[in-house]
């Protein structure tokens, strides 16, 4: 009966993603091809992406840099203005004095299109420095200093709600490296011209790494780091969190929010690279159930629930940082399997998906590694892992940067729709950023709404056995009534989505197995619907 069911509710969508009806988590799935964005012999490492809120075509890549003969660093400028048909860029930010970038990059788009790099300086231009470009990357302004403190890299975002108070405001991030290695802050009110004075947010016992900063739904500002020990390699024991309601000017401070146990070393069977398990941030500024929410990932092992080996894991807080669920484990495979996942990186899309990339080795030897992507429509609670690169490579450190570096920081952003990972590869011979671009009918999401300029209804997972979500923007000011039915016609339940709404969840244990028929109604408007179909495993 299952199958038949299965089978009949294939025959019915046959049009649809197939991705959506593969069963269970963690199953390897075959997408595009992965490609170089700018194919080169220079190293290019540490890579970050970014769309622009004016133009969804438009996205913003850069990594660092480094050639040895003769030896140079800088940072890369990679450019799509067409959803990525086709690249632009240089291995070299133009923004003077070229001689004397030193990497590390940070980068944003603003409110206006608006291109900001934020990176290194080397002696005698000790600390941070920015550009911005007005013309999408192809020219960049002069330095413009941040801190000319020794410091690390610096994070960066922008505040794109147009409620917000503080809309079209950038801010920066970054570890002072000097007692008590506090996580500082500054921000700029017109596209990095000018910068406010740095002022530390913590003042914390142990000693603060790493750093990510996000704006939330009404302005809020968040921030968050690693809590390390004090010897080397400055593992990491916490993380700390930290918000702001007036765009910075004051803060509040949790020094530990929670407990995690890092990674911060070697791995050895990744030809001794160095690795690190700094905190990424990420917000759900979408209209949906989940709105506000706040995820902060990290890679851990020997702390429950990651097991002896490198395990992805995510917290998650609801009230805006005032408390914090307990670990999820977002890699699905066999705990203390012996496999490695590290490295991740968090975005949240427009259907309030939470989607996490990493390195891992689940689906090649102990010496290589792929690129994962797993996916949670509702909230962390569930996970679909698929593995996004077309390849495999062995990392190696890059020689001459200090012991096992080969970079640390992989990227993921996304459009209307498609999600872009960016991460670096040396399957050529020398470090290079890859891509793939995965569109949201591959993992799942087959009738994704405003599509072609319609509202379409979605449901996901679909097929389902426990619960799914209806997914539909409704009208501002309007309500939209959901009434689901059986084979048979007969009402089965019936909802109402309030007005901004994307999503409602529904739960459907005590279902009979079948095809049901979702109804969604927008008061005074048509009628859109869509099959699902309820299978108990």
């Amino acid at each position: 009966m299952k199958i038949l069911l299965l089978f009949l509710f294939l025959m019915v969508n046959f049009q649809e993603s197939f991705s959506q009806l593969i069963p269970g988590d963690d199953i390897p799935l075959k997408f595009s091809k992965s490609y170089r964005i700018y194919p080169s012999k220079v190293n290019q490492t540490e890579v970050f992406i970014a769309k622009s809120p004016i133009d969804e075509n438009t996205l913003f890549v850069s990594c660092n840099t480094l050639t040895f003969v003769p030896f140079f660093i800088s940072e890369g400028v990679y450019v799509t203005t067409n959803q990525g048909d086709s690249w632009r860029g240089s291995d070299t930010c133009t923004g003077a004095p070229i001689g004397y970038h030193g990497g590390d990059v940070g980068i944003t788009i603003d409110k206006n299109g608006t291109f900001l790099l934020t990176r290194l300086g080397r002696a005698p231009f000790v600390g941070l420095y920015s550009h911005y470009s007005n013309d999408q990357g192809l020219t960049w302004s002069d330095q413009q200093v941040v801190s000319t403190d020794d410091l690390e890299r610096a994070a960066l975002t922008t505040d794109v709600m147009k409620s917000s108070t503080w809309y079209g405001r950038s801010y920066a991030a970054w570890v002072r490296f000097a007692l008590p290695f506090p996580l500082m802050f500054a921000y700029t009110d017109d596209a990095g011209k000018h910068w406010s004075t740095p002022k530390a947010i913590n003042n914390p016992t142990n000693r603060s790494a790493g750093g990510d900063i996000a704006t939330s739904p009404g302005g809020k500002l968040y921030a968050c780091w690693a809590g390390v020990t004090d010897v080397s390699p400055f593992k990491e024991i916490l993380v700390g969190f930290a918000s702001s309601a007036n765009g910075g000017t004051d803060w509040s401070v949790t020094e530990n929010a929670f407990a995690i146990s890092g990674i911060s070393g070697v791995l050895a069977n990744k030809n001794n690279i160095r690795v690190n398990s700094l905190p990424t941030l990420a917000v759900d500024t979408n209209n949906g159930p989940r709105k506000g929410w706040i995820y902060i990932v990290a890679t851990q092992k020997g702390l429950l629930p990651a097991g002896s080996d490198p395990d992805i894991i995510m917290n998650r807080s609801t009230d805006g940082g005032l408390t914090w669920s307990s670990g999820i484990r977002v890699n699905q495979d066999a705990l203390n399997n012996g496999k490695t996942q590290y490295f991740p990186s968090i975005h949240i899309d427009r259907f309030g998906t939470i989607n996490i990339i990493y390195y891992d080795d689940r689906y090649t030897s102990i010496d290589s590694t792929g690129v994962a992507l797993a996916r949670s429509t509702d909230g962390g609670d569930t996970w679909h892992a698929y593995e996004i690169s077309d390849h495999n490579f062995k990392p190696a450190p890059i020689g001459g940067l200090g012991q096992g570096y080969q970079g640390d920081i992989i990227d993921i952003t996304s459009t209307n729709s498609r999600l872009w990972s960016v991460w670096m590869d040396n399957s050529t011979g020398n470090y290079q950023v890859w891509t793939v671009p995965v569109t949201y009918a591959e993992v799942g999401i087959s009738d994704a709404y405003q599509t072609d300029g319609e509202n379409r209804v979605s449901i996901v997972p679909n097929p389902t056995d426990r619960a799914f979500e209806i997914r539909f923007v409704t009208p501002l000011l309007k309500q939209a009534k959901i009434l689901i039915t059986d084979s048979f016609g007969r009402s089965v339940t019936e909802v109402t989505m309030n007005p901004g709404d994307q999503s409602i969840r529904i739960n459907c244990e005590r279902w009979k197995d079948g095809i049901y028929l979702a109804r969604v109604q927008v008061y005074d408007q048509e009628v859109r619907t869509a099959k699902i179909a309820v299978i108990h495993r």
